[in-house]
């Protein structure tokens, strides 16, 4: 493939402009592994990314998408050979590295996961970043101690990708999970993953004393701010809350009354920066014990490449729900 095309973000008069290109393999960031692109998704980092709605790219111009699937093309790294069906999400792509809204990527060897038994190209995009996220969230609640016995789970952001991928896994592990979502109409939707509770995120009274009634086992929060200030307030004992997001605010107002008085732990979920073994290790995880029981429903709009950027708005405005797959090529 002499040429390829791209969905490549430059900046212009200090705003982000996104659309396809042709592009050489020399014009990409450099990377050990070369790889034809077949899948990727939609994050809501690539949202902002592709948008200008947020300071996501540390350097322009770069391709978008945080997250691909392919196949090796050729690979300096012994690791790889061509012909492997591999996996990249997060690490950098779409930041300081061309991402997977490209035909054609190449990255860097210690990036790439073989693609775990269990899952398709296909799969992996599905679950990609969003998926990722939720099975180490899960992971780091229990390995911290987290179990079912010790009370009902809240999932903020319920519908998104993280959301509810979450609330498939903790429902199929046994927990009792309650969704917090501002949208009535997803009801079924989450119902259909597992949530057995709901709260509405824009009628509830949140308090503002330092301790309030413990009702929670644990959380998984994808929105910072206010919410994740109320939830260190209304965790049990020894409960966990794994801290994903920021959608509501990246500012946290909290005292230290939760954690020396109820041993709450708040656990940061990054996805990007992590040893090797970790990372392959929750991504096999995602191909047997954690994948989703109900990922097809999850999967709620299958775009080409090509209508990629009509798709974003709907992330922006709020009415988007589940996960985004981007057909890149055959």
């Amino acid at each position: 493939m002499s040429s390829f095309r791209a969905f490549r973000i430059n900046q212009v008069e200090k705003n982000s402009v996104a659309d396809f290109e042709d592009m050489t393999v020399d014009g990409l960031t450099a990377g050990e592994v070369v790889i034809s692109v077949k899948w990727s998704g939609i994050n809501f980092k690539d949202v902002l990314a592709a948008t200008g709605s947020g300071k996501i790219l540390r350097q322009y111009p770069l391709n978008g998408g945080i997250d691909l699937s392919g196949v090796v093309m050729n690979s300096t790294d012994n690791r790889f050979k061509p012909g492997d069906e591999v996996l990249v999400a997060g690490c950098g792509l779409s930041e300081t590295a061309d991402g997977g809204y490209a035909e054609v990527a190449r990255v860097k060897g210690d990036c790439v996961v073989v693609l775990p038994e269990g899952l398709s190209l296909k799969e992996s995009m599905a679950l990609g970043t969003a998926g990722f996220t939720a099975a180490m969230a899960v992971a780091r609640m229990e390995t911290n101690g987290q179990t079912p016995d010790d009370g009902p789970i809240v999932v903020t952001g319920a519908t998104g990708g993280v959301g509810s991928i979450a609330i498939d896994i903790l429902a199929a592990k046994g927990y009792q999970v309650t969704a917090f979502t501002g949208k009535k109409d997803q009801h079924d939707y989450l119902k259909q993953l597992g949530a057995s509770e709901f709260i509405d995120r824009h009628t509830i009274e949140m308090g503002a004393r330092p301790l309030e009634s413990a009702i929670w086992g644990g959380a998984v929060d994808n929105a910072g701010g206010e919410t994740l200030a109320w939830l260190t307030r209304t965790v049990k004992p020894w409960g966990n809350i794994a801290s994903i997001g920021l959608v509501d605010d990246y500012k946290l107002n909290t005292t230290v009354m939760p954690f020396i008085l109820r041993g709450v732990s708040l656990l940061g979920i990054n996805s990007i920066e992590m040893p090797d073994h970790i990372r392959n290790q929750i991504w096999s995880s995602l191909g047997a014990e954690l994948k989703p029981r109900h990922l097809d429903n999850i999967v709620t709009r299958e775009i080409a490449f090509e209508d990629l950027a009509d798709a974003f708005d709907d992330y922006l405005n709020g009415s988007h729900h589940g996960r985004t797959l981007v057909k890149i090529q055959d």
